[in-house]
């Protein structure tokens, strides 16, 4: 039985979503999701500010969870239970986690479907293409977190090493397996969520440099456990002992992820933009989802086809193109003004200056204010 148990952000996050320009949010997998449904119908009611929310249930998890937060689905009969359940909550999504089987993750696709609902993963036991085959609409995180290349993987088990840094940075997305299964996935019509910067806070050294915005929005705590992991991220005999080398494996397999989100795309996948604030706790809300705009730029897109993933690929996903995504007549009134230009430098994404959402403006850095030295506690 694993034992991670973890806070929610129920006050700082959707105040530094809408600061940051996040009009519109999907989240990925709920560890409460009464309080993700009471906290959408806070700020549709205009009580609390914040991003419009499509919440997703509560995450659909194997046995074998390290998150005692979790339910451990008991079998497909469970899962297509517990899709109908919290759809009748009024969810619109869900995300399927590390240790749903096969046939778990088939029934709560087929009951998911049944009602018009999509269905994300962060998998490890299926693979990409298991997951493809089974209809999933979205794969989390990209390479990072396919299972199928390792050698000895067994069916609906998740290795023990479900990341092999030396592995990945090995493989060709423009031949051979890898590039087999880019296609693959495009065939088959599955999206890939990139969230580039919880990866670039776990693959090096130094970097990014935790800036003073982040560092002022974390609670005491926050702060010295991030600093701790920047620390341990580093440390020489650790890598030793994992890898058997002083030189981290991980910045190699942070440019392959680069290079698989880039080959992805251009290959005609629906690539999004996500962030995954967890991790090591200096990617939060709102600062997360403008690096990672700049991580596409990085990976090789145009400063406009980045920000056209993370506005214009989103609302398609969500099947709300009609009214948000770009700027047109007839559409919401979501419009982030921004000091600067991002379509040249890219870097400007980050000079939010007033956010609208429904013709409503937001003063980003009073909403950033409020949230000074709460994030981590609530």
């Amino acid at each position: 039985m694993g034992n991670g148990i973890f806070a929610e952000m129920a006050f700082s996050f959707p105040r530094l979503y809408l600061a940051g320009g996040a009009t519109t949010i999907r989240t990925t997998g709920a560890l409460e999701p009464y309080t993700d449904l009471e906290i959408r119908k806070q700020i549709a009611a205009g009580k609390m500010p914040g991003p419009k929310i499509h919440v997703t249930g509560p995450y659909l998890e194997g046995v074998g969870s390290w998150a005692l937060q979790m339910h451990q689905l008991s079998g497909p009969d469970d899962a297509a239970k517990t899709v109908n359940f919290w759809l009748d909550e009024g969810v619109d999504n869900f995300k399927a986690y590390m240790f749903i089987t096969r046939a778990e993750l088939s029934a709560a696709i087929q009951a998911a479907h049944k009602r018009g609902a999509k269905v994300t993963g962060h998998l490890c036991a299926v693979t990409f293409r298991e997951a493809a085959d089974l209809g999933i609409d979205d794969l989390e995180h990209g390479l990072f977190v396919d299972t199928e290349f390792l050698p000895g993987k067994k069916p609906d088990e998740c290795p023990e090493h479900a990341e092999d840094p030396v592995l990945m940075a090995t493989l060709d997305t423009s031949s051979g397996p890898l590039h087999d299964t880019i296609l693959y996935l495009v065939q088959h019509h599955v999206a890939v969520t990139s969230t580039l910067p919880v990866f670039e806070m776990g693959s090096f050294s130094g970097r990014p440099t935790i800036q003073k915005r982040v560092f002022e929005a974390l609670s005491p705590d926050a702060r010295t456990t991030l600093l701790a992991n920047r620390v341990r991220s580093s440390d020489a005999n650790l890598l030793r002992q994992r890898y058997g080398t002083d030189v981290s494996p991980w910045p190699g397999a942070f440019k392959k992820e680069l290079e698989f989100e880039y080959a992805f795309s251009k290959a005609g996948g629906l690539l999004l933009a996500g962030l995954d604030p967890t991790g090591m706790g200096g990617v939060i809300a709102g600062f997360g989802d403008q690096r990672e705009v700049e991580l596409l730029v990085e990976a090789g897109f145009t400063p406009l086809e980045a920000i056209h993933i993370a506005t214009y690929n989103g609302a398609q996903y969500l099947g709300e193109l009609d009214r948000i995504g770009t700027i047109a007549p007839g559409k919401q009134a979501d419009l982030v003004v921004v000091k600067g230009d991002p379509s040249k430098n890219i870097e400007d994404i980050e000079n939010v200056e007033t956010v609208f959402k429904d013709g409503v403006g937001y003063d980003s850095a009073k909403l950033i204010e409020s949230v000074r030295g709460l994030v981590g506690s609530r």
